[in-house]
């Protein structure tokens, strides 16, 4: 079978049994990015001598009979969002083209600890601001489902990638839906961790109470490794909630064992709007767990209806505040058309962000202003505390939430950039998780009349991802269509 076609576990089994070296792993997957990227865009740089460097340490490794990482010789993606001390890190803005970090982000450590082959880091959304990867400044990623179509954003690069089969599994990030949403869009597993559960160090920040990297993998198994290896306590990161807290499980362990009992809530403010097709697939998933013997609840969340509104004040809030340090004096790009320090600090941001950026700045800069605080800011705050109630009184009633990840398919390149309004509401029901920070996946349960994927969106109570997995197998399980690949990427 050749690599491309294995899964993340079962390349890395493969690997240390000796039936196939991580050199050839990584040399097919490099020559699957030569061949493919060109069209997709997908990264934004590739690691040929360091990933083969790697691979080579691998294989080293097993041949000496030393012991190797859980990831051991698996090629994986990196979303540009995320530092590290080799290559560039851009955030998809032109504000940081050619910026090399000191440092890696922890997650990224991890894998590497892991002895995972690290070969590209992948197009997004300028700073994760976006829907659709249409508003990277450094290029266009398309869908391998119809290159006519949107990947989904901002993590719209890792989950291309993995859908054509340029990794093996990636790292995307999520501050509103970005992990889930292309993920729907591109037939893959995408998982968002609880806030908290993997560490935000060396994340560029868009969002921070908001932002969380996960695992963008071909099967829910993969999933569970990926966050087996990035979770845990990171003493450099705050926000990173300790294991006496919130004990970090084994992942795979017990993954295959159905949740017994199972109490699906179904809110009806989740999933109303989605086109006909989204919510059929969706219907019929949640059909296959009742007749597999769960329990299908109703539950009131009736503060979900203001939650694009709360998430995309707060969102631009921190956004504003988290990009000040773009000043065309400390790194990144600098105008050569500034006399003074005003005008390095105008023209340099004038230039180099995306128009995206810049409204989501405008936006937040104004929330937080003298004598609108409190009118937007501290309101928004008030809501999310009332969104965050909505879920925790719905767990009492269920296990886990099923709904959308998103009212349609993917959509037309082009087809909403100028309308702000219309991509804000993309990510309708994805963005309540991140204000409550609970955790979320996004699993492959279907396709529309065009052939374009339709994800199922899971949610758990917060630390809850063992259970997250078990239930999302369950319909991996039973299903495959995770196994369905973009003609042509077979």
């Amino acid at each position: 079978m050749p690599v491309h076609d294995l899964t993340a576990i079962e390349l890395g089994d493969r690997i240390a049994a000796g039936q196939i070296s991580s050199v050839e792993a990584t040399r097919a997957i490099l020559d699957r990015i030569d061949r493919l990227n060109p069209a997709l865009g997908a990264y934004l740089s590739i690691f040929p001598d360091r990933a083969l460097a790697a691979a080579r340490e691998v294989d080293h490794k097993i041949a000496a009979g030393q012991p190797v990482g859980a990831l051991a010789g698996v090629p994986i993606a990196i979303k540009d969002v995320m530092c590290t001390s080799f290559g560039t890190t851009t955030c998809g803005s032109r504000i940081l083209q050619g910026f090399h970090s000191p440092y890696d982000a922890t997650a990224v450590r991890r894998l590497i600890e892991a002895d995972a082959v690290i070969v590209g880091k992948t197009n997004m959304d300028e700073f994760a601001m976006g829907s659709s990867t249409e508003n990277s400044g450094l290029g266009k990623t398309v869908n391998p489902w119809d290159p006519s179509r949107v990947p989904g954003g901002s993590s719209g690069g890792s989950a291309a990638a993995l859908a054509a089969r340029m990794c093996v599994a990636a790292l995307g990030s999520d501050t509103g839906g970005s992990i889930r949403q292309p993920a729907s869009f591109c037939g893959v597993v995408g998982l968002k961790p609880t806030y908290g559960r993997v560490s935000r160090y060396g994340l560029v920040a868009y969002g921070s109470s908001l932002d969380q990297i996960g695992p963008v993998t071909s099967t829910v198994a993969d999933a569970a490794l990926l966050l087996n290896v990035i979770a845990g306590h990171d003493p450099a990161d705050s926000t990173s909630v300790d294991e006496q807290t919130a004990p970090v499980s084994d992942y795979l362990q017990g993954l295959n064992e159905p949740v017994e009992g199972l109490r699906i809530g179904i809110a009806s403010a989740f999933g109303a709007g989605a086109e006909p097709a989204v919510q059929k697939a969706v219907a019929e998933a949640v059909e296959g767990y009742r007749r597999a013997g769960a329990e299908i609840v109703e539950v009131d969340m009736p503060h979900l209806d203001y939650a694009i509104a709360a998430y995309y004040v707060i969102a631009t809030a921190e956004a504003s505040s988290n990009l000040a340090r773009y000043d065309g004096v400390h790194y990144g790009y600098r105008s050569e058309n500034a006399n003074d320090y005003i005008e390095v600090y105008t023209k340099s941001r004038e230039e180099a962000f995306g128009k995206e950026v810049k409204r989501r700045i405008m936006f937040g800069t104004y929330a937080l202003s003298s004598g609108y605080y409190d009118a937007y800011y501290l309101k928004a705050l008030k809501v999310r505390n009332l969104i965050r109630g909505d879920f925790v009184r719905a767990f009492e009633r269920c296990d886990c939430l099923m709904m959308p990840v998103a009212p349609t398919t993917a959509f037309k390149i082009g087809e909403k950039v100028d309308d702000p309004l219309t991509m804000y509401l993309a990510d309708i029901y994805t963005v309540a998780v991140n204000l409550a920070g609970i955790p979320g996946i996004s699993v492959p349960c279907g396709f529309d009349d065009g052939g374009l994927p339709i994800g199922l969106q899971i949610l758990t109570p917060a630390f809850s991802e063992a259970k997250l997995l078990r239930i999302a197998r369950m319909h991996e399980a039973r299903t495959q269509w995770h196994t369905k690949r973009p003609a042509g990427y077979e």
